[in-house]
């Protein structure tokens, strides 16, 4: 995967991303795992590996900096529905002082997490393999991150109790959703929309930045 290193390093700097030899070998370490077992465990409908590098994995590196109040953020995170660790595991690569957690109700793409965050030293990382509506964390997250989970209202209602207060929703979508945004439980309110900057994607992508009311 050496080979994609000029393109992985020219994203992060469209990002405003400073990446680490180490955080740049960690992250092609990844792309390398994620290409060969995705053919037995399904990870993705993406087969080849330059468009794994486009579509999962600088994609999920335009959020790491917007996922919290700060770069320097050492509040704990979960990633809801993480299937094969998008975004949380380049989360916890950028950013290795911050707690993740990775949920998935797949065993199969828990076995993968867990063989990624072994084979690359991930210690922040902490694999949960249960259904979101029945994990009951020790303590709850100060945010919930998901990428292509369902519908706002479904994130919100199937994790809201995983949610410290004073918490955030990070959703990552598509086009702006309208109709999800006008569907939102009462209480649940729009902190803010980022409309991303993907480098190498003309789709529209954002990241919709949700709160509870008090």
């Amino acid at each position: 995967m050496e080979h994609f290193r000029p393109r992985l390093q020219q994203a992060a700097e469209q990002l405003e991303l400073i990446l680490s030899e180490k955080q740049q070998d960690q992250l092609l370490a990844y792309l390398d795992l994620f290409a060969r077992w995705n053919t037995a465990y399904n990870l993705s409908a993406v087969r080849d590996p330059a468009e794994m590098l486009e579509r999962h994995i600088i994609d999920s590196l335009s959020v790491v900096n917007l996922c919290g109040t700060s770069v320097d953020d050492q509040s704990p995170l979960i990633d809801v529905g993480s299937g094969g660790g998008l975004p949380g595991i380049p989360l916890a690569i950028v950013h290795p002082q911050r707690p993740i957690s990775l949920l998935d109700s797949n065993g199969k793409k828990s076995r993968f997490q867990f063989q990624v965050a072994s084979q690359l030293k991930l210690d922040n990382i902490n694999v949960v393999n249960e259904r979101v509506e029945a994990y009951q964390p020790v303590q709850p997250y100060a945010g919930v991150v998901s990428r292509a989970f369902a519908s706002l209202q479904d994130m919100v209602t199937g994790s809201e109790h995983l949610l410290a207060e004073g918490g955030r929703f990070y959703a990552m979508k598509g086009k702006l959703p309208e109709d999800e945004l006008s569907a939102l439980p009462k209480g649940i309110m729009v902190e803010q929309v980022h409309t991303l900057s993907v480098p190498g994607c003309d789709a529209e992508r954002h990241l919709i930045v949700l709160t509870r009311g008090h």
